[in-house]
């Protein structure tokens, strides 16, 4: 399953949440989870992610907010870049790839 770029948007509001990049992360993780939770999957499922920020010296704070989500053993595998600009001037965008059903190690 491909999960389009996701921003910090609350769904209620429709606006990017306060807070800068890191609650933003949370929000774009967060709206994620939701729709593997509609397709039957949950953060296990993730297999690749790809974060885009505008500013890479925000990475520390988004990874903090990228461990709450995934975190154990295995890890999906995840690509991160600086771009020019995001969506409605956000401070960052994920995408990800999951897999329907359960994920066996290939190191087993």
């Amino acid at each position: 399953m491909y999960i389009a770029g996701q921003l910090g948007i609350d769904p209620r509001s429709g606006q990017l949440v306060p807070g800068g990049a890191k609650e933003e992360a949370k929000q774009a993780l967060k709206n994620i989870g939701e729709i593997l939770k509609a397709a039957g999957c949950d953060y296990t499922n993730v297999v690749k992610t790809t974060v885009l920020m505008a500013d890479m010296k925000d990475f520390s704070d988004i990874n903090e907010s990228y461990k709450q989500f995934f975190c154990g053993n295995v890890l999906p595998a995840r690509a991160a870049y600086q771009v020019v600009s995001l969506p409605k001037d956000a401070q960052v965008e994920i995408e990800a790839v999951a897999v329907q059903g359960p994920i066996q190690d290939a190191s087993a």
